[in-house]
C-alpha cells in the first residue's frame, strides 16, 4: 500500500478534506477534476459524471456561484444553494476540494480590485470553503492558495491564483466590432492582475520543489487573439508570468483556467522554454451552446460550447504521463491530450 502525504505550503494554505499531514491511500494514478461557471439555480446534472470518476481532488476554478450583487447576505444565501446540492455534499466527502474565484462569485461581471464589497466577499468565500480560522490564508488579502502533495516520492503542486482582488481596471475598446470582445490591451505598465504581494508569493511557490505544477487561473493565460477577459488584457503581466516561470526554473507547469463558457486546449511553445499547455474548462452548467468561431493561434483541436467538466489524470510511471481531458455531461470524451512529464522540461529541449 502506497501513501500520499498532504503538505501545506507557504502563506495561502487551508485544506478542504483530509487534514494536513494525514496519510491517505494512493494508487499508481491520481485523478484531478476541475470546472467553473456553475449557476446555483440551474440544473446540476454535472455531479453524476464527475463523481463517477472518483476524483482524488476537485478544483473549483471560479464562478462557482453567480452572486452578482453588492448584497453580501444574498451572496451567502447563494453559496448555501450550492452547499445544499447532494452532489456537492458527496464530492466534499469523497474528494479534496480546492477553490478560487472569478468575477461572478467575487462580486460583479468583469469586476476587479475596485469592487467595494471585496473584503466581505472574501470572508464569505473563506467561510463557505471551510478555510480554518487559524489558517495563514485568512491573514493575507485575496484568496490565493498553494499546496504540495507527495506521491511515491514525486511532488504534485497546486497553485491557485486570485485574478480579481488586486486587478486593475480593464481598458475598453473604442473600435469594437459586432460580436467581438469589449476589452483591449492596456499600455499602463503600472497596472496589475495579481498585485505586488501576490506576485512575491507566487515566486516563492514556483521556487518550491515540485515535479508537476497545476497553475490555476480563473481567466485564460495563453490565448491572445480574442478581446474578452484574459491575461493578454495586461500584456506586461502575461510576459511577467512567463518570465517568472523561466527565471525560477519551474518545470512541469500546466495551466488550468475557466471564465469563457466553453472548453479549449491551448499550447504555447515559446513562452517558458518548454511547451506550456492550458486546459480551459468553463461551463459546468453555463456553457454558451451552439458554435462561436473565435481565433486562437495556440489552440489544439476544436472549441466545445456545451456543458462539460475537465479531468487531469496523472499516471505515476518512471516518466509520469499527464492526460488532460474535457468530458461532456454524458461523460463522452471531447478533448484529450497526453503529455509525458519529461517534455515539460528545458533539460530535454
Amino acid at each position: 500500500m502506497r501513501i500520499i502525504f498532504i503538505l501545506v505550503t507557504m502563506v495561502c494554505a487551508g485544506l478542504t478534506g483530509p487534514a494536513s499531514g494525514e496519510a491517505v491511500t494512493a494508487a499508481r494514478s491520481t485523478v484531478i477534476g476541475f470546472g467553473s461557471c456553475a449557476h446555483q439555480s440551474r440544473s446540476q446534472a454535472f455531479w453524476a459524471p464527475i463523481l463517477s470518476h472518483r476524483p482524488d481532488y476537485f478544483i473549483f476554478g471560479g464562478d462557482n456561484i453567480y452572486s452578482d450583487t453588492y448584497n453580501m447576505e444574498l451572496q451567502w444565501k447563494k453559496y448555501q444553494q450550492l452547499g445544499a446540492q447532494e452532489g456537492f455534499q458527496r464530492l466534499r466527502r469523497q474528494s479534496v476540494i480546492m477553490a478560487t474565484w472569478d468575477d461572478h462569485d467575487y462580486g460583479l461581471n468583469d469586476v476587479g480590485g475596485e469592487f467595494r464589497e471585496k473584503v466581505q466577499s472574501r470572508e464569505n468565500f473563506l467561510n463557505f470553503w471551510q478555510v480554518p480560522k487559524r489558517s495563514p490564508r485568512r491573514r493575507n488579502p485575496g484568496v490565493c492558495d498553494a499546496r504540495v502533495v507527495e506521491i511515491d516520492g514525486r511532488r504534485l503542486q497546486f497553485i491557485l491564483l486570485d485574478t480579481r482582488y488586486f486587478r486593475s481596471p480593464l481598458v475598453k475598446r473604442a473600435d469594437r466590432g459586432e460580436g467581438e470582445g469589449r476589452y483591449g490591451r492596456t499600455q499602463d505598465r503600472t497596472s496589475t492582475i495579481l498585485g505586488a504581494e501576490q506576485w512575491a508569493w507566487l515566486e516563492q511557490q514556483l521556487r518550491q520543489p515540485a515535479d508537476i505544477r497545476l497553475l490555476v487561473s480563473s481567466i485564460q493565460v495563453i490565448p491572445e487573439d480574442h478581446f474578452w477577459e484574459a491575461w493578454i488584457n495586461f500584456p506586461h503581466e502575461r510576459t511577467r508570468l512567463f518570465r517568472l516561470i523561466r527565471s525560477t526554473r519551474a518545470e512541469g507547469v500546466i495551466v488550468l483556467s475557466g471564465d469563457r463558457h466553453m472548453a479549449e486546449l491551448s499550447r504555447h511553445d515559446k513562452a517558458v522554454g518548454y511547451p506550456l499547455y492550458e486546459l480551459t474548462s468553463s461551463g459546468l452548467n453555463m456553457a454558451r451552446g451552439g458554435y462561436w468561431p473565435e481565433p486562437n493561434r495556440h489552440r489544439i483541436g476544436e472549441l466545445f460550447f456545451e456543458n462539460h467538466f475537465g479531468l487531469v489524470r496523472i499516471a505515476w510511471l518512471d516518466d509520469p504521463v499527464i492526460t488532460l481531458e474535457i468530458r461532456d455531461l454524458k461523460d463522452r470524451l471531447i478533448l484529450e491530450e497526453s503529455i509525458p512529464l519529461s517534455s515539460l522540461s528545458r533539460r530535454r529541449r
